[in-house]
């Protein structure tokens, strides 16, 4: 539900955005019966915290890791370590010093991937002996460049 923003209305209702999402439907592409469905929208409403998060998710938007191909740019894929701190920073600055530009970026939760990926799509392909480099960063384990 987090992954794809997901949200429950006050009245028990599941929204994707706008878009009404039917239990029965959520069901089926969750393996799991309507009613395992309905019992989790009580319970989530039935507890404050949960409530108040579950009602206020929005989806985060289209990530283009796999039309950017089609798209002529460029994508990366870092798998850090279990501290991730500065992250970002430090690969967006080595992608910034080859002058290719960022237009997108999306890190997996630390807390809820154990080898959180963080992918990056760029404004155009990004050459191969790059992978070196960000293998030198603090808290790489992997790269994956397409």
């Amino acid at each position: 539900m987090l992954e794809l923003g997901i949200r429950i209305s006050d009245d028990g209702k599941i929204y994707c955005g706008d878009l009404k999402i039917n239990e029965a439907a959520l069901a089926k592409v969750s393996n799991v019966d309507r009613r395992a469905i309905k019992s989790t929208i009580d319970l989530i409403l039935d507890d404050k915290e949960l409530s108040t998060i579950f009602k206020n998710i929005v989806p985060a938007g289209t990530l283009l890791k796999n039309i950017a191909k089609s798209l002529g740019l460029g994508v990366i894929e870092i798998e850090s370590g279990e501290k991730s701190n500065g992250i970002l920073a430090s690969t967006s600055a080595l992608i910034a010093s080859k002058n290719i530009n960022i237009r997108q970026a999306y890190a997996e939760d630390t807390y809820l991937e154990e080898d959180p990926v963080l992918t990056i799509i760029t404004d155009e392909p990004v050459p191969g002996d790059i992978i070196n480099e960000f293998l030198k960063l603090d808290n790489v384990k992997r790269v994956s460049i397409y």
